[in-house]
């Protein structure tokens, strides 16, 4: 089996030169370091992770901890995440904290008992157990998906989309179409992305010139029955909603399901607009008016950011923020924007 000292002699370079290249621990000329690549390649060698890691104190490894994985959103997150893990030469540990403050602790501990260099987290309803174990172990790590307020003076970096936006838009398209009394399936309370749906609701139905009534509101968990539910409530109202907006995927398919039980048809008996795109969205009849968010660019960030929080230890923390876009279909009333299939003809 070939040694660094095989590359080493291979290359022309020193040994120390090679451990250099190879553990990014100082810079390198590039036609140099591309000698030694090459030489590391054309040998076959393969670097020892547990002896570098014992030298360097870094193990190459990034811990994720996302409830959900299951959820096809959390799932492309997970994606995104790995695929720039790896192409950065890092391995990824994943746990699933289960929404649970409790168990959040737990499964970060662990993570970080298995010393991974940082970690991915996005963070439960009551994230106090999680911040004070992060910091009272020094433990890099970057939040992801749903914000935790540190006051003013934040100690990790933030990952997630558009704040108030993007709800406001599914409101405004709806108020246009003439609705007055719009509903909204919100998730579970405490989390960020639940708090900033609200609120870009209201944002919308203020735009519109429509009054917020606060029974128009129902909290469906961020879950498929707990949605059932909660459109069953705003359906018994006295004047129930006649247009819908439902602020993730797993509710958008509990919603679908409580208003067939309730024998309503959409578009026609009630107008449906989303919170997630996903990729049978589109498959549906009538096809789903959804806000798609970059998923998989959300886990890609997430990592480029905790890497350079690893290279920057003491740089200032950043919550970075990427756009959605408004994915127009059919379940909201308007006609369908793609054109009708060709029919065949008989010969």
């Amino acid at each position: 089996m070939p040694t660094m000292a095989d590359v080493a002699r291979a290359a022309g370079v020193s040994v120390a030169t090679v451990s250099h290249v190879l553990n990014d621990t100082r810079p390198v000329l590039p036609h140099t370091r591309r000698a030694v690549l090459d030489a590391v390649e054309r040998l076959g060698y393969t670097p020892n992770s547990l002896a570098r890691s014992l030298v360097t104190a870094r193990t190459r490894s990034i811990g994720l901890a996302v409830s959900a994985i299951s959820n096809p959103y959390f799932t492309e997150i997970l994606q995104g995440v790995e695929a720039a893990a790896l192409e950065h030469g890092y391995g990824l540990l994943i746990a699933d904290p289960h929404d649970d403050p409790g168990h959040e602790r737990k499964v970060v501990q662990l993570l970080h008992e298995r010393r991974v260099d940082g970690m991915v987290v996005a963070p439960s309803p009551d994230p106090r157990e999680l911040l004070s174990y992060l910091r009272r172990h020094d433990v890099p790590a970057v939040f992801l998906d749903r914000l935790v307020d540190e006051g003013a003076r934040p100690h990790f970096d933030q990952v997630c989309t558009a704040g108030t936006e993007p709800t406001a838009r599914l409101v405004t398209h709806l108020a246009e179409l003439g609705h007055r009394r719009i509903g909204l399936v919100a998730g579970r309370r405490g989390l960020s992305t639940t708090g900033e749906r609200i609120a870009s609701y209201r944002q919308g139905l203020a735009s519109a010139g429509l009054a917020h009534d606060e029974q128009l509101i129902a909290h469906g968990d961020s879950e498929s029955a707990g949605a059932e539910r909660a459109t069953a409530a705003l359906l018994s109202l006295a004047a129930p909603p006649t247009a819908l907006v439902t602020a993730n995927n797993a509710m958008t398919i509990g919603t679908l399901r409580s208003l067939r039980a309730h024998g309503l048809s959409v578009p026609g008996d009630i107008a449906l607009c989303c919170f997630d795109d996903f990729a049978w969205a589109d498959l549906f009849e009538p096809r789903l008016t959804a806000v798609a968010q970059p998923s998989r660019e959300l886990g890609a960030r997430a990592v480029q950011v905790l890497l350079e929080r690893l290279a920057e230890p003491d740089r200032p923390a950043r919550t970075v923020r990427l756009d959605c876009a408004l994915v127009h279909r059919t379940s909201c009333g308007c006609p369908d924007p793609l054109p009708p299939a060709s029919k065949g003809t008989d010969s």
